[in-house]
Parts: C-alpha cells; structure tokens; sequence
C-alpha cells in the first residue's frame, strides 16, 4: 500500500511540473510571436487609418499581456502546498484566467467605444494590399497558436493555457472579419466601425466564456453522475453490499481534485470498525481515481431509504 501512495505521489508531481512547462513554454512563445504581430498590424492600421485594425492590432497585444500572466500563473501554481495554503497554489492558474478575461474585457470596451464614435461620424477608411497581407498572415499564425495551445492544455490539463488558446482563437476570427470587411469597404463606408463594433462583441464573449469557467471551478462543482456511479460500484465490489453513499462534492484545486463523501454503516459496528472501512474506501479512490477523499461515517438506522 505505501509504494501504491508513493506511485500516485508521484505521479501527480509530474502532471504539476508538466503543467508549469507546459505555461512557460505556450507563454514565451505567445510572447515573442504576438509581439511580432502587433507591430505588423499597428503598422498596417496606421497607414490605412482603420480602427477595425488597431483594435485587431490591440487585440494581439492583448495576447501578449495574457502570456505573461500565464507564465507568472503556471509558476505561482507550480509551488507546493505551505502552511498558508494546506491545498496548494494550483487555483493561481484560475485567477491567471480571470486575469486574463479582464484584459480582454478592456479592450473589448475601448473599441466598442471608438467604433461607435467613429460610426457617428460617418468616417470612411480606405484599406490596401498592406492591409490584406498583415491580416491573412494574422489569421494563419493565430489559428495555429490556438491548435498549439489547446494542444498542450488537452496533454496537461493548464486551464491558464486553455484560456490563452481561446484568445489566441477569438483574435484569428477577428482577423477573419477584418479581412471578410476589407473586400467590401469601397461599396460600405460604414465597414471599418460595423467590424470594431462586431470584433469587440467577440471579445466580449471570449471575456464572458473564461470569467464563466473559472470562477465556476473556483465556487466548486457537482460531480459527474458517472464519477459517482463509478465510485458507487467500486464500493458495491469491494465489501459486497449497498453502503449508501451520498453527498458527493468535488474541490477542484487545480494540481489535484479531492472528493468528499458520506456513507451509512450498521450502528453496531465499533468505531474501529467504522474507521478501517472508510480508510479502505479512501484508499481505493485515490489509487483507482487519483483524488484525494474525505469520508464521513453515519449510523445506518431509520435512513436507509434516505440516499440524497
């Protein structure tokens, strides 16, 4: 039983150095390359005079601002459990992604803002050849930088890296509209602030959809009906009879997940008895499910048609 413990020990040390590669590496490379993209579209925006492309061009920055956070989150979430923090430091990776969507959030504001007033105005924006070149070539860097980022967030689970890849999605289709806009700005001189007006609407979402996730793997979760059948039928196995398990609930804490549970057991068992089964228990899911578990012991009596 002590090497099983010190197998799943292990093993959960290496999905959290895993995950905070997996923040550096998708961080510094989103750093250097949205970088290099900014300075491709602030450029083509200034020449052309478009608010659709500074707001692409800012929303690219954006990115780069994003991978910071998600460097400095996969590093603060890396570090193990302390006094202070008896859970550890794997719920920095969430406040990197609300980080993150408030970035987005304030950007999305600012453009929603000039699109509108330039709408007002009734300016019109000539776009050119510069324009469509900064960005096609946007649209196939971002999209791939998205597949990157999904990629590594499916292998290791990063949630920061996972919102960055979002991002890294929402700006090549905001890219996508800017380009679809560009062909069809001689007949509409109301393009250019439609697509800032649309392009912040995106980012709005993309706001919206990470605030969502995170925050509601922060307040807790409901565990899935199959972890629970699951876990049920592996008790049901091990001791041969209906132990009567009931009030799940999952704390996600990031670098590992810790389930707690109530079971019902014949009153006339000792507390020694009690005691070895729900250890018993605890042990079988933390082997067969990887999570750690809390196991409250009841007396059986009159509650045995009570299961919620």
């Amino acid at each position: 039983m002590k090497f099983g413990k010190k197998l799943t020990a292990e093993a959960r040390a290496l999905k959290t150095n895993d995950r905070t590669k997996a923040g550096f590496v998708e961080g510094t490379i989103a750093l250097i390359t949205n970088t290099a993209l900014f300075s491709l579209k602030i450029w083509a925006s200034i020449v052309t005079g478009s608010i659709a492309l500074a707001a692409d061009a800012w929303h690219t920055l954006s990115d780069s601002l994003s991978a910071v956070v998600v460097i400095a989150g996969s590093k603060f979430g890396s570090k193990k459990a302390d006094r202070e923090h008896p859970f550890g430091h794997g719920r920095w990776e969430l406040i990197a992604s609300l980080f993150v969507a408030v970035i987005i959030g304030i950007i999305a504001f600012d453009f929603l803002k000039s699109s509108v007033e330039q709408l007002n105005n009734h300016e019109q924006v000539e776009f050119g050849l510069i324009a469509i070149i900064a960005t096609a070539v946007s649209i196939v860097v971002k999209e791939l930088m998205a597949q990157y980022a999904f990629y590594i967030a499916r292998k290791t689970g990063n949630i920061s890296v996972k919102a960055n890849g979002w991002h890294h999605r929402s700006d090549a289709l905001s890219s996508v509209v800017v380009l679809i806009g560009i062909f069809f700005a001689k007949q509409f001189w109301w393009i250019d602030s439609i697509l800032g007006i649309i392009i912040a609407l995106m980012l709005f979402y993309v706001c919206f959809s990470i605030m969502k996730e995170a925050i509601t793997k922060i307040l807790g979760e409901e565990p899935s009906q199959e972890l629970i059948n699951n876990i049920t039928g592996e008790v049901k196995a091990m001791f041969g009879e209906e132990l009567y398990l009931h009030h799940f609930h999952l704390h996600n804490y990031v670098s590992h997940n810790e389930v707690t549970l109530h079971i019902r057991l014949n009153e006339k068992l000792s507390i020694g008895e009690g005691h070895s089964i729900a250890f018993d228990i605890e042990n079988m899911i933390k082997e067969k499910f990887k999570m750690e578990a809390t196991i409250h012991v009841e007396p059986l009596a009159d509650n045995t048609k009570k299961k919620n």
